[in-house]
């Protein structure tokens, strides 16, 4: 028997959905802890429950013609953990049109704690939603004019191939992702199955379905496994600023006066809301930083601690190995992508 319960993922599905995108999801999902187990001969653990729900849980016209049955009645779905919506591969204006009654439970959801995610044209449905208004989103550059016209009030970032942010929604935080077109879903995905069930999981899912996970901007993504849900605004500027800064020298006492509070205020309401003393928060950003310049093949073992933000190489492998219990130079050879 599994030792943990899968994740809860809906995919939504609706006409004029792009087939690939839809069956795609599905299958990346739906073979977390599958694909990997049944190569080495290993017990098969499932890490995601999966459906796709459309309205009244009707057949999904694809926009390839192909013919999708639903799993579940959008209607009736109350909870999950994950909400992805797919690429729209129709006329957007024409799906938008028809799907209010979709957009309105793609809003419903929006209030409960699930993460929200779209794929490429995907994110007009988020926005029609008013999801996106003032957040940062992408979606494919060959929309990006209509898309700005459409929804002035969201951050479009059409050169991300991923983005991310973080709201509150009744008390909830809702954590919304957008990937761009093409291949920036694999991107969306490996992302999102490390944020549920950690690197190696996600590794795994990378070399069994020979997927190049390297990311185009991967600074933005080092917090995903990091960030525990909490609502305090303080705490949550100070994650940012040494997720956007934690190249240079932090000490904790000016952490705190940047907040106006004591390092000893700070410390403890740091802790209550992550689990982690500031100092502790800035060395596991560095050495996320550090796993993913590793697994990149782009970065030497004698560069690699300043890049990260340590002076001195000895201390910074000391505390990599002792957060992976692997030298640098052990991981790398392990979990480098030109190994795969």
């Amino acid at each position: 028997m599994p030792y943990f319960k899968p994740f809860t993922v809906i995919i939504v599905g609706f006409d004029g959905v792009l087939g690939s995108a839809l069956t795609g999801a599905l299958d990346l999902f739906s073979f977390t802890g599958v694909s990997w187990q049944r190569f080495l001969g290993e017990s098969v653990e499932p890490r995601f429950n999966v459906q796709i729900a459309s309205l009244r849980a009707g057949d999904i016209k694809c926009s390839n013609r192909l013919i999708m049955q639903a799993h579940c009645d959008i209607q009736e779905v109350t909870e999950c953990d994950l909400l992805l919506i797919p690429t729209i591969g129709d006329s957007i204006d024409k799906v938008l049109s028809q799907n209010n009654d979709l957009i309105l439970h793609i809003k419903r959801l929006a209030n409960t704690k699930a993460d929200i995610a779209s794929n490429c044209s995907g994110a007009f449905l988020l926005a029609a939603a008013g999801l996106l208004d003032g957040k940062p989103a992408t979606t494919h550059w060959g929309y990006a004019s209509k898309f700005k016209a459409n929804y002035p009030l969201v951050d479009l970032q059409e050169n991300q191939f991923v983005t991310h942010s973080k709201s509150l929604s009744n008390n909830q935080l809702g954590n919304i992702f957008c990937a761009a077109g093409g291949s920036a879903f694999y991107d969306l995905a490996l992302l999102l199955i490390e944020r549920y069930c950690g690197r190696e999981i996600s590794t795994q899912v990378a070399k069994t379905q020979i997927i190049d996970s390297k990311r185009g901007n991967q600074n933005s993504y080092t917090n995903v496994t990091l960030h525990k849900p909490h609502a305090n605004p303080l705490v949550k500027q100070v994650q940012e600023f040494i997720e956007q800064n934690f190249t240079q020298p932090m000490q904790v006492s000016h952490l705190a006066a940047m907040v106006n509070i004591t390092a000893r205020t700070l410390n403890r309401r740091f802790q209550a809301c992550t689990a982690m003393r500031p100092i502790e928060y800035i060395q596991a950003v560095r050495i996320e930083q550090a796993k993913r310049l590793l697994e990149s093949g782009e970065v030497t073992i004698k560069s690699l601690a300043s890049q990260v933000g340590y002076e001195d190489s000895s201390s910074f492998t000391r505390l990599f190995k002792r957060a992976t219990e692997l030298t640098p130079k052990e991981y790398q050879d392990k979990f480098s992508r030109l190994a795969i």
